[in-house]
């Protein structure tokens, strides 16, 4: 398969990872969550963009994310609190809502922008890691650019299928890098592609 299905990601504080994955394993043994994050290959991540690329532009791509790592840093995260809505098959889903700040706004619309060329709505199951992927992994995928980008981007941490307790506090945080990663079943980061550090 020449062509990959990708998330472009903002990646954790290890602090902030830690309590996403601790988060993820109360509804794991709550709701037998199917989304089971760790930091080897389920990584707890703030989608910017989502779509399928050619296997050929991932240098190009990486070349893209090193500019804009130099150029702009989403500043420092507040998360809001949690939640909880539902996937196109009635499916509960946790997250950790974050605040829309002009930065990570400014962030997730330059790559939005930049990916343009590389990037297209067009995925199928076969372009993900897993083998078996849901339809509605494949339908927020598609429908990303038209119902969760631009205007509509409401930056989250998924922390899987279930409903917790709200937080009881705001937390702030840092994200110290932008990634390219393969994207599996549930819209999961599956394995990083490209990552860079901002300046």
């Amino acid at each position: 398969m020449d062509r990959i299905a990708i998330d472009v990601v903002l990646l954790l504080s290890e602090d902030m990872a830690d309590e996403a994955i601790a988060a993820n394993r109360v509804l794991i043994e709550r709701f037998a969550s199917e989304i089971v994050l760790n930091k080897a290959d389920c990584l707890p991540h703030v989608s910017l963009a989502m779509g399928g690329i050619n296997k050929g532009d991932i240098e190009a791509i990486g070349e893209v994310l090193e500019r804009l790592a130099r150029e702009q840093e989403p500043g420092e995260l507040r998360v809001l609190g949690v939640a909880v809505s539902e996937n196109a098959v009635g499916q509960k889903v946790s997250c950790f809502e974050l605040e829309p700040g002009e930065k990570l706004q400014r962030l997730h619309q330059t790559v939005m922008a930049e990916m343009g060329r590389y990037m297209s709505s067009e995925v199928s199951e076969q372009m993900l890691a897993d083998k078996h992927v849901s339809e509605s992994t494949l339908q927020w995928i598609r429908g990303y650019k038209t119902m969760s980008s631009f205007g509509k981007f409401c930056p989250h941490i998924t922390i899987g299928y279930g409903q917790i307790e709200e937080r009881s506090e705001a937390k702030t945080f840092r994200a110290p890098r932008l990634a390219l990663c393969r994207l599996g079943n549930n819209c999961t980061c599956r394995k990083v592609l490209i990552s860079v550090e901002f300046e």
